[in-house]
């Protein structure tokens, strides 16, 4: 009896050391099969809307955990992202300018074969395809005018604003005025060089035709230095505008005090109508908000012929993109990195994310959410009518720093327009 008690004990102990062997081997599997993947977030508005979409494609996909990296305040995400791969270290993901997509177009995944491609909008994907492979994921479409306090400028008109009113520079000149003498201030105008050198002065290459042809050509030429701008109507006209809101800046005293930071701040309170910027800023007007969310955009006039182009178009393109390493990734981290790129675009927690969450305007023509912020509302509504001018999301990427100093310097009085041209025309020169 004590042998087959003894021999029992034996057995049972066997099993429970299997049963343990067992489970540690299966926390083993566990482990080893959860994947780590990296984006670098280059949108620093929507930083903690990236970090909460990333706990949520972690709930519909346990097995994946996606770390979200800024890019640090004053780097561009090329510098950034450049940076890393210098490191050997580079992002699974890497949020990018479209400009730059091609210069990392041999360190990332052709993303030609994916699902969403047959989703993606006309020409989203257009300017980062080359020898017929896209090589980017179309993040985000965005546009950018001259935002209105809708409740401001109708107690300016005496009525209900009409936004399509305003099609010529005399028309804004007027709605500045009427602005004025209800008692706010007309405008603000935050200075940055990226506002003024990536967004306010390349309305003057985009405005040259409504044919994306011909404003590559006219691109090329600049860099030939065949074009003259000081004769060139669409370039004087953007900078007669320019002069209309120097004119009518609330900081017009001290025309480069200005931050962004003040913009949506005295646009929410009520204390200026008008703020030249993009609809990436309705998360701070939202907070500042005394107009109960009603806000649009008014196009940038360029001459007083409302027929035009540009003067009825507010600037739009896909700002953002993403792009997959596929130099020091593994394959299980391309592929989760391609699952978080589905998600978004299928999943409902996704599209969420994209319209609710982070006040996207999405690139994919399946996603129907109807946008809850009021700019994105209304850069659709332009884009719907066929109202759009394709924003310049190629440029160099030095353009808006050189440039945009050089701007700086003639909104404050500290250089003329002949010196701005002679700068912007040296400054192509320089462009390989």
């Amino acid at each position: 009896m004590k042998t087959l008690k003894w021999m029992q004990v034996l057995a049972l102990s066997l099993i429970v050391v299997l049963f343990v062997a067992a489970c540690g081997k299966s926390g083993e599997s566990e482990s080893e099969s959860e994947v780590k993947i990296t984006l670098l977030n280059s949108k620093g508005e929507i930083q903690s809307q990236l970090e909460a979409a990333a706990k949520a494609f972690k709930e519909d996909n346990p097995g994946i955990t996606l770390e979200i990296i800024p890019v640090p305040a004053g780097q561009s995400p090329f510098e950034k992202a450049s940076a890393l791969y210098a490191s050997g270290n580079p992002a699974t993901i890497t949020m990018l300018d479209t400009g730059d997509v091609e210069k990392f177009k041999d360190r990332v995944l052709d993303l030609s074969g994916e699902k969403w491609m047959a989703d993606a909008v006309e020409r989203s994907t257009s300017l980062t395809t080359f020898d017929s492979k896209n090589y980017a994921f179309p993040l985000a479409i965005e546009g950018y005018g001259f935002i209105y306090n809708k409740a401001v400028v109708d107690q300016a008109v005496g009525g209900a604003f009409d936004p399509a009113a305003i099609n010529t520079t005399e028309a804004l000149e007027e709605l500045f005025q009427k602005i004025e003498a209800s008692g706010k201030a007309p405008l603000i105008v935050s200075p940055m060089d990226w506002s003024l050198g990536a967004h306010y002065l390349p309305l003057a290459y985009a405005g040259q035709s409504s044919d994306p042809a011909v404003v590559a050509q006219f691109v090329t030429d600049l860099k030939a230095g065949k074009v003259d701008l000081a004769s060139n109507s669409v370039y004087n006209g953007l900078l007669d505008t320019f002069d209309l809101m120097a004119k009518y800046n609330i900081d017009k005293a001290s025309p480069l005090s200005g931050t962004y930071e003040r913009g949506p701040e005295v646009l929410g309170k009520g204390e200026v109508g008008i703020w030249f910027q993009g609809n990436w800023a309705w998360p701070q007007i939202s907070s500042f908000d005394t107009a109960s969310g009603q806000y649009g955009f008014l196009p940038v006039p360029i001459s007083n012929n409302a027929d035009d182009f540009g003067n009825t178009q507010i600037s739009s393109a896909v700002s953002k993109r993403l792009v997959l390493d596929k130099e020091k990734n593994t394959a299980e981290q391309q592929a989760a990195a391609k699952k978080w790129l589905e998600w978004m675009v299928y999943s409902e927690k996704g599209q969420d994310f994209l319209v609710n969450q982070a006040n996207i305007i999405p690139a994919f023509n399946n996603i129907t959410l109807e946008a809850k912020d009021p700019l994105a509302k209304s850069i659709s509504d332009y884009i719907a009518k066929g109202k759009t001018q394709d924003s310049m999301s190629t440029l160099p990427a030095d353009h808006w720093a050189k440039i945009g100093a050089s701007m700086q310097k003639y909104f404050a009085g500290a250089a003329d327009r002949a010196t701005l041209t002679k700068e912007i025309q040296e400054y192509w020169k320089t462009v390989k």
